[in-house]
């Protein structure tokens, strides 16, 4: 399948592109992760941040918000003493969510061949700039004076 099979998006390279907004909320640093630990069920605030892990509360709250304003996760407050809120997955946001579990899973079974592809790549670097900076024998003295 190419790439033009699956349709042009309008200005999809463009910097305000509709489309890219969502899929930078979505595949952000965090937002991966939320939504991967949403998949499973609905969390409290402090327990979605445990589960995340390494994530700020002012970091995970601005995500939060970002989700919720795209119709990907749904926050239920309760009014009860202490003041109790749920975060969700709408069905936007599962549809969204088993996308970015594929791709996680992706990694993982391909994982291997990816280092492989890495240590292929720094031992060509490493060879390129040691030819680069050794002396070509074009250059080098010959000894002669002329």
């Amino acid at each position: 399948m190419k790439v033009s099979d699956l349709g042009a998006w309008p200005d999809a390279n463009g910097q305000m592109c509709p489309q890219r907004l969502v899929l930078e909320h979505i595949t952000s640093r965090w937002g991966v992760l939320i939504l991967i630990a949403l998949l499973e069920r609905p969390y409290r605030f402090s327990e979605l941040r445990r589960e995340v892990g390494g994530v700020s509360e002012k970091m995970l709250t601005q995500t939060l918000r970002t989700l919720e304003r795209d119709g990907i996760v749904h926050r239920e407050a309760r009014p009860v003493i202490p003041p109790r809120v749920d975060y969700s997955l709408t069905e936007l946001g599962r549809e969204a969510a088993e996308l970015v579990c594929a791709l996680g899973r992706w990694t993982e079974r391909r994982l291997s061949a990816v280092q492989v592809a890495r240590e292929a790549y720094d031992e060509q670097k490493a060879h390129d700039e040691r030819t680069a900076h050794a002396p070509h024998a074009a250059y080098a003295p010959s000894g002669q004076s002329g």
